[in-house]
């Protein structure tokens, strides 16, 4: 063999060697791989805290009580029964007020609407509320109501179209634009109406229009357009005395936690199981309603009990062998619902009765106002597990006052009528001002403050 093929064997036999050594490398490290953690690539989106930029502050209050069949001649025809106490305030000093026409109220006052005008980026809180004192022959008690903001869907729970009851659904459109809104009836009768309600104005009808035939009505309010102030008023005649009024402000829509405060009970020689009766709606679906009834102070006794609800079907339970006092009332559902307390001090003339509506959760600084009425009082109820401190302060100036509320209670403090309040919380409360006097009874829930923006996260 000459050197040369010699040569050509050795370094062919080498690149074998080398090539089987290469391949059981690859393979070594291709079995290595698996089982070793891979380099990762991973990116977190950009995003950002923003706070939107306040408007300005709006509340539309209610204006006149109206009265129906004061004219025989035309039964459905409105009268303004009483003008409104008003009392507003706000931390930038007392909002702006500018009237709303009300064209189908024969002799009736403008319906005020309260602005505080944003300064800088700051909108200023502000807070307003109504109350009336009526002693006629075909109305009587006491009615009052806050200023709210108005909504595109609000639900009225309660209300009667049953002999002696006078109740009445009240539209108003604070807007420069006309919205058409659709009224829609749940109960044994379905039922339902579409009103156009003008720019910047004022409509109502009876309540007997839209669910005639119905024990235990609610009704949706749907607005296009523009949102609406929804209210319910009620009036109530036994026999020929006056039995009550009240203003009912409209609940934003069903949740599945509610919590009514500022429900309280009273002794009566009559039937006591419908002195405290409280109504239930699941809208699409069935639901079962777990219902917590607390009294007020440091050992609350509780009633608890459920409730099954069909679908679209109001329901009615009377809160019955309640001791006489001051309660919060929690529920919890399957599916959202929306709820009512009605609550009365007897039958026939000199008494009163008031629909007591959920009261939001507060979180933040909210402003309120106190209108005139008799013995006012600030209802607290703390749902959660650990106490929280609440801080009442004059918006007017005057000495500030502090309340703890434990974990699972419910306490009160007095607060002045015709004043403003700054509301501070460390923690979470549902709180709602109640008048109480013999034929006076009512009960405001707190609202969060108009003009709040909370901050958001955006992703560009």
């Amino acid at each position: 063999m000459s050197g040369n093929r010699a040569f050509r064997v050795a370094a062919t036999g080498a690149r074998l060697v080398t090539g089987v050594a290469v391949a059981a490398a690859c393979v070594v490290g291709v079995a290595a791989a698996v089982h070793a953690p891979w380099p990762t690539v991973s990116h977190e989106p950009a995003q950002e805290q923003v706070t939107p930029l306040p408007g300005d502050s709006v509340l539309v209050c209610n204006g006149d009580v109206r009265a129906l069949g004061r004219d025989s001649s035309a039964p459905l025809d409105m009268r303004s029964a009483a003008g409104p106490s008003l009392t507003v305030g706000g931390t930038a000093g007392d909002p702006g007020t500018e009237g709303l026409a009300a064209p189908d109220l024969a002799d009736g006052g403008e319906v005020s609407v309260l602005t505080g005008a944003v300064e800088g980026r700051t909108a200023p809180l502000i807070a307003g509320a109504e109350s009336f004192t009526l002693a006629a022959d075909d109305l009587a008690g006491y009615a009052a109501a806050p200023c709210t903001v108005p909504r595109l869907e609000s639900w009225l729970v309660g209300g009667a179209v049953g002999t002696g009851s006078e109740d009445i659904v009240v539209l108003t459109n604070a807007a420069e634009v006309p919205s058409t809104v659709t009224l829609t009836v749940y109960g044994e009768s379905r039922g339902g109406r579409t009103v156009i309600v003008p720019a910047r104005s004022q409509t109502a009808l009876p309540l007997t229009a839209i669910a005639a035939g119905n024990e235990a009505p609610v009704v949706k309010v749907s607005a296009t357009g523009a949102p609406v102030r929804a209210v319910l008023q009620s009036s109530l005649v036994r026999v020929l005395d006056p039995a009550g009024a009240d203003l009912q402000e409209a609940v934003p829509g069903p949740q599945q936690n509610l919590v009514i405060t500022g429900v309280q009970t009273f002794s009566a020689n009559g039937d006591e199981g419908d002195m405290t009766v409280l109504r239930l709606l699941s809208p699409g679906a069935h639901a079962m309603v777990q219902v917590r009834v607390r009294s007020e102070g440091t050992t609350p006794t509780t009633d608890e009990f459920r409730v099954p609800l069909d679908p679209d079907v109001p329901a009615q339970v009377a809160l019955s062998g309640l001791e006489p006092g001051r309660y919060t009332v929690e529920i919890e559902a399957e599916a959202p619902v929306v709820a009512a307390v009605r609550q009365q001090d007897g039958f026939g003339r000199d008494t009163d009765f008031a629909w007591v509506t959920p009261a939001p959760q507060i979180d933040a600084e909210v402003a309120f106002a106190v209108p005139t009425g008799p013995s006012p009082r600030l209802q607290l109820a703390n749902t959660t597990e650990e106490d929280a401190t609440v801080t009442l302060e004059p918006i007017g100036g005057g000495e500030s006052q502090e309340i703890t509320v434990p974990a699972g209670q419910t306490a009160g403090i007095d607060v002045t009528a015709r004043d403003t309040y700054l509301l501070r919380v460390t923690g979470e409360v549902h709180a709602a001002v109640t008048f109480t006097a013999p034929g006076a009874l009512a009960v405001l829930p707190v609202p969060p403050s108009p003009g709040v923006e909370k901050s958001i996260t955006v992703y560009p």
